[in-house]
């Protein structure tokens, strides 16, 4: 029983211990290196679908462009063509097929929750076969019935409604997140120079919007709307100012001053999307195409592409999606991806609205997008529901205070201690 040699192959307790725990070691850093991994190419799987996106919504305006041959019967620039074959209708195709496909990436992986789930490699591999899938789709789209796609351009309008609700939403609270970073609290060291500064130069740009669209888009007392347009606007900008200097209002300059700009931007927009017959719309009384107006086509397709990307990754800012006061763990989601696939199929929805003008009856001119009156009422009314979601969050903490004879009173133990 003392053979030395039998000694020699005797495994002590610790070197066991010693042993497993190296084995766990590499087991975790194996993990922690498939999560890394998995992640980025979530990520990366992000700036893909925004790619797709936009490819597919340059080639509806290359189709809004350049189709001509069945639409030389429906009037100068394609209008009234959606019930004979025009370019409305090839947009509306291209728009459903986006919507389908991006509908069913939702339905797959609207409960994933684990980067270890078949739902992830789903939604972050297997590109040749989506891209097979998002063909089909496409494809299939032209073969059916225009009934059914002027049922879908119905439906359109609410779902990019929806949409602009969501952005609303995702763009004031990006707004409120820009407020805290560079606005901190009385407790914090950190300098809020930056943010002073910033707030004013908001503020002067908004002051600046306001006597620009005043100066270009009123040129007499005649352009009564847009007078009333651009004064409620003013008059939006004062409330907002006033309710944030008040000493109740737990809210800051620079985030009024970033609401003001949005705002301005959003009037100046809706004013822009006027006709171009209109007498008070000075830059497009001309009708000619000119490279601001080319120049303005091509950032407002990027703007909008990067609205619908950053709106679908914002799934904290939704209370049905991610909570904020909880903690991630190693192997959690990035980001929500059914949010991120609804989201670009409503704003697939919004693309088409635009591209039409919100008309199903009329295609918008080669360079043009988003022109007509109902496009401009929709601005508008977009303008006037972020002001009110604004000045709501900022009344909202004083509304809900509980008053004082409704505050719970302490017990006799309590008030003996």
């Amino acid at each position: 029983m003392n053979d030395p040699r039998v000694r020699s192959f005797q495994i002590s307790p610790g070197d066991l211990e010693a042993a497993q725990l190296d084995d766990l070691i590499r087991e975790i850093e194996q993990k922690s290196l498939f999560y890394y991994q998995e992640k980025k190419k979530s990520l990366r799987a992000r700036y893909i679908y925004g790619t797709i996106f936009l490819i597919i919504n340059l080639c509806a305006w290359f189709i809004q462009s350049n189709v001509k041959a069945d639409v030389s019967s429906c009037g100068p620039e394609g209008s009234h063509c959606f019930h004979t074959l025009g370019r409305g209708k090839y947009k509306l195709e291209l728009s459903l097929a986006m919507k389908i496909f991006f509908l069913i990436m939702f339905l797959s992986t609207w409960n994933t929750m684990k980067l270890h789930q078949a739902q992830n490699t789903w939604h972050s591999d297997n590109w040749s076969f989506k891209f097979l899938l998002l063909v089909s789709v496409m494809v299939a789209s032209f073969f059916i019935p225009q009934l059914y796609i002027q049922i879908y351009g119905e439906i359109a309008r609410v779902g990019a409604g929806i949409f602009l609700g969501l952005q609303l939403i995702s763009v004031i609270e990006f707004i409120t997140w820009w407020n805290n970073y560079w606005m901190p609290n009385n407790q914090s060291k950190q300098s809020c120079s930056f943010g002073f500064v910033m707030s004013i130069v908001f503020y002067i740009g908004s002051v600046c919007g306001i006597a620009v669209m005043y100066y270009f888009y009123v040129a007499s007392t005649a352009c009564a709307l847009n007078i009333f347009f651009i004064s409620l606007t003013v008059i939006l900008l004062i409330i907002m100012m006033v309710m944030s200097l008040h000493s109740k209002v737990k809210s800051s300059l620079m985030s009024s001053g970033i609401m003001a700009s949005y705002i301005v931007f959003l009037c100046w927009s809706a004013i822009r999307s006027e006709p171009s017959h209109t007498k008070c719309n000075a830059h497009t009384q001309n009708g000619h195409t000119d490279w601001i107006t080319v120049l303005s086509f091509l950032i407002a397709i990027g703007a909008i592409v990067m609205a619908t990307f950053s709106t679908g990754i914002d799934s904290e800012s939704f209370s049905f999606q991610f909570r904020k006061d909880e903690a991630k763990e190693e192997d959690d989601i990035p980001y929500s991806y059914g949010f991120f696939h609804l989201v670009f199929s409503l704003g697939a929805m919004y693309f088409a609205m635009l591209f039409i003008s919100w008309n199903l009856e009329q295609s918008a001119r080669k360079w043009s997008m988003d022109v007509g009156w109902t496009s401009t009422w929709v601005k508008i009314v977009n303008e006037w529901f972020a002001a009110g979601i604004y000045l709501w969050k900022l009344i909202a903490p004083i509304v809900r205070q509980p008053r004082v004879h409704e505050q719970p009173q302490p017990t006799t133990t309590e008030v003996s201690r």
